[in-house]
């Protein structure tokens, strides 16, 4: 089961519509605290639609206990702008872990800078700066569906 990751996400529509991506997946969703909404919101409900309790969903107090609790995590994915690996370059697993930073300012740089061969960026213009974070995730996840298919197969 492949593991999204969602590190201290702001907007609840986005965060609705990758978990309603996420059961459509099969894969699980993790978010990092500090969230900047309640994940009972009316908004993330209203994106996920009914799909919300459906979801293999985690919540974590930060990083270090996400990280003490998966620390195979440590050998995942690293999804920001501040690379020139492309995500499809990248060789997922079906269990591997995919991250992506908030809205605003993405992944802590700290992180990127600890697992900098882990990094992996959605090639864009130069016009662009970033996509919207469903987008991206939806992307990349299924790359890693595409990568392994056969598991994912396996497991409908």
């Amino acid at each position: 089961m492949l593991n999204i990751v969602l590190v201290h996400p702001q907007i609840p529509n986005n965060t609705g519509a990758i978990g309603r991506l996420c059961v459509n997946a099969g894969s699980s969703l993790h978010l990092i605290k500090p969230i900047g909404f309640d994940i009972d919101e009316k908004a993330v409900r209203r994106a996920g639609l009914d799909y919300w309790d459906k979801l293999d969903l985690h919540v974590w107090e930060n990083l270090d206990e996400f990280f003490e609790a998966n620390p195979s995590a440590k050998e995942g994915f690293f999804a920001t702008t501040k690379t020139d690996k492309l995500y499809f370059e990248a060789e997922f697993q079906e269990d591997s872990y995919i991250f992506f930073g908030s809205e605003t300012k993405g992944i802590p740089s700290e992180v990127l800078e600890a697992y900098p061969k882990q990094c992996i960026t959605i090639p864009m213009t130069k016009e662009g700066r970033s996509l919207n974070l469903a987008i991206s995730t939806g992307i990349i996840l299924y790359e890693a569906i595409k990568q392994n298919y056969a598991s994912f197969k396996e497991g409908q």
